[in-house]
């Protein structure tokens, strides 16, 4: 199938990229034919990829520059490990070096190799470090969660630290993921096969009415691409790191820990604004984002 035509949650990073891109401009940074694989993996005798499941280059959305990043959820769910989260920083620093005009960050990752260990954490807090040094410079990061695994673990506070998140229904975001929290918590708190239940707890449509994510689009390439062009065009809020703007995203955290005590989940959340506790679920994405709008302009 043309990768522009087909599901955004089935394609490949590459297929991801081709798509998001004006056509033929991606120039692929440090590919397969570097060969640049996982030491550690590799050592313990674990499946490598020669790109060490991350593509990181530079490409034009509508003629304006852009570092574009997507992580290959198929390899090893995404996860981040030392050359994996190398490759993130590089184009980071990279962005602010060449003043491109966008970062894309395409996020598919279940969080840190656990075969890395604190190789892995480390990468993350260097990966938030050099999104800090892009930020500061002026240049505007965008996620996209769409892909199988989500943005979860450290990726899912990377996410969260980007200026403007789009996400498609089938995308998922959080901290820890389902089964996590079934294995530590119990199938009684959360029954992660309940798969219902955990897009009503981390999909888009969730994140999108706690405005989470800022725009939520259709499984489709070109949704996603048709979003970065309503960015672009109408300008990229970037996030505020001044003290009034983190007291007021601090007191919409309090105001959510004081919600009822049953508000536990996305039907719930619904219910309690009038859309209906079923109902959103059945929506179609330009149906729910209409009911949104006019649930919260009201």
């Amino acid at each position: 199938m043309n990768s522009l035509k087909r599901s955004y949650r089935e394609a490949s990073a590459r297929q991801r990229i081709s798509g998001l891109c004006d056509l033929g401009s991606f120039n692929e940074w440090l590919g397969p034919v570097e060969r640049l694989t996982s030491p550690h993996l590799e050592a313990l005798g674990a499946p490598l990829s020669f790109d060490d499941g991350v593509v990181v280059g530079e490409g034009t959305i509508m003629s304006r520059k852009a570092v574009m990043i997507a992580q290959e959820g198929l390899f090893n769910g995404g996860a981040v490990g030392e050359v994996h989260g190398a490759k993130i920083r590089g184009a980071l620093l990279r962005a602010v070096t060449t003043s491109v005009d966008y970062v894309v960050f395409a996020v598919d990752s279940g969080g840190v190799r656990l075969h890395e260990a604190n190789a892995g954490l480390i990468a993350i807090s260097e990966i938030m470090r050099a999104l800090f040094s892009v930020q500061q410079a002026g240049i505007p990061v965008i996620a996209l969660v769409g892909g199988s695994c989500g943005a979860f673990g450290g990726m899912g506070i990377v996410t969260r630290l980007c200026d403007v998140i789009v996400m498609s229904e089938e995308g998922r975001m959080g901290l820890s993921g389902p089964e996590v929290i079934e294995t530590v918590k119990g199938v009684d708190e959360f029954d992660a096969k309940d798969r219902a239940l955990v897009w009503r707890v981390t999909g888009g449509k969730i994140r999108r009415t706690l405005n989470e994510a800022q725009v939520l689009v259709e499984d489709s390439i070109p949704s996603f691409r048709a979003a970065l062009e309503g960015l672009i065009v109408d300008g990229v809020k970037k996030k505020s790191f001044a003290v009034d703007e983190l007291m007021r995203q601090q007191q919409d955290l309090l105001n959510r820990s004081l919600m009822p005590a049953h508000i536990r989940e996305g039907s719930e959340v619904w219910a309690s604004m009038g859309l209906g506790r079923d109902e959103v679920s059945l929506m179609s994405v330009a149906q729910f984002n209409q009911q949104l709008a006019e649930t919260t302009h009201d």
